[in-house]
């Protein structure tokens, strides 16, 4: 599974044996010139007494090999290529240049966080004409293809992955409190979902969860009182309170057109019931189930019906 992330087609261990790789004065020519002319090659120069390098070479490693080949890195030993760092008019390290089709194009110097390593292989990988989805992408992608085939497992163990690799991720975050609600842990999503950043709380992703886990908390609630709250509406079709209820009952069970049936009654008959609340609880039935659901957009069309009737 750890291949999902960080791994180049084709290649063994999932990335290019020299994607990233030492080189001297003498060989700077083939690595980084040449090799630029192919694909853009960043170059970390260094020195093992440098503590800032120490910090910056391993991250700097972790984003190039998470490009997939889209750009390469050479590492230079300051201490031991005097020449070539004189030449590069190299004052303090570490000290970092993109280079591509043989010249320089970027560069920065002194340690830089995670974000903006990110950013400026990001250019790069632009410049190179490697712009395509990032692997945190593909892997994105395959965990929300097995959460639809109800490969609830699955899902959470690749959005899990790519949480390793970005704690904030919010779609990950989001993915796995949708699966754990799947999978009928809503007191373990609730708590799941408190790993949202702060401030990123509205984010699309992260607000669709919420929605989701609202209905789940209401639906097991209401777990295994359909029957009754129906035979109350059937008794009273005014009873707006069971008819809510019903609602909520019947979007955790899985019959979500019929929920949605349900509020659209309130709205049709008394749309200011109990401050909205049908149209309240459809806005939130709409987040939980996505933009792009045929319900949620067939829903929405209902509701705007009623409303602008």
């Amino acid at each position: 599974m750890d291949q999902l992330i960080g791994a180049a087609p084709g290649a063994a261990g999932g990335v290019p044996a020299d994607l990233v790789k030492d080189a001297t004065q003498n060989t700077f020519k083939a690595d980084v010139i040449d090799a630029s002319m192919q694909v853009p090659v960043i170059v970390d120069f260094w020195a093992p007494w440098c503590g800032p390098c120490k910090q910056l070479g391993p991250l700097l490693e972790k984003v190039v090999k998470e490009a997939r080949g889209a750009v390469r890195m050479v590492k230079i030993n300051v201490d031991e290529n005097q020449a070539l760092a004189g030449q590069m008019r190299i004052q303090s390290i570490p000290a970092v240049y993109a280079f591509f089709q043989g010249r320089p194009v970027d560069g920065f110097q002194g340690l830089q966080p995670e974000g903006q390593l990110k950013a400026f292989v990001g250019r790069l990988a632009q410049l190179g004409g490697g712009g395509g989805p990032s692997p945190i992408d593909d892997a994105l992608e395959q965990a929300d293809a097995a959460h639809a085939e109800g490969d609830h497992a699955t899902a959470t163990e690749i959005y899990g992955q790519i949480l390793e690799h970005e704690p904030e991720n919010l779609k990950a975050i989001a993915g796995i409190v949708r699966c754990l609600i799947a999978l009928g842990e809503v007191e373990q999503a609730a708590e799941f979902l408190g790993r949202t950043p702060k401030g990123k709380e509205n984010d699309a992703a992260i607000a669709g969860a919420r929605a989701q886990l609202e209905v789940a908390q209401a639906g097991a609630k209401a777990a295994g009182q359909a029957d009754a709250l129906r035979a109350r509406v059937d008794a009273n079709p005014k009873d707006f309170e069971a008819r809510h209820e019903l609602a909520q009952a019947l979007f955790a069970g899985g019959d979500r057109e019929g929920a949605i049936d349900q509020l659209l009654e309130i709205v049709r008959v008394n749309r200011a019931w109990n401050e909205e609340a049908a149209r309240k609880q459809l806005v939130t039935f709409f987040e939980a189930m996505g933009p792009t659901d045929p319900l949620t957009l067939s829903g929405r069309r209902r509701l705007s019906s009623l409303l602008f009737s």
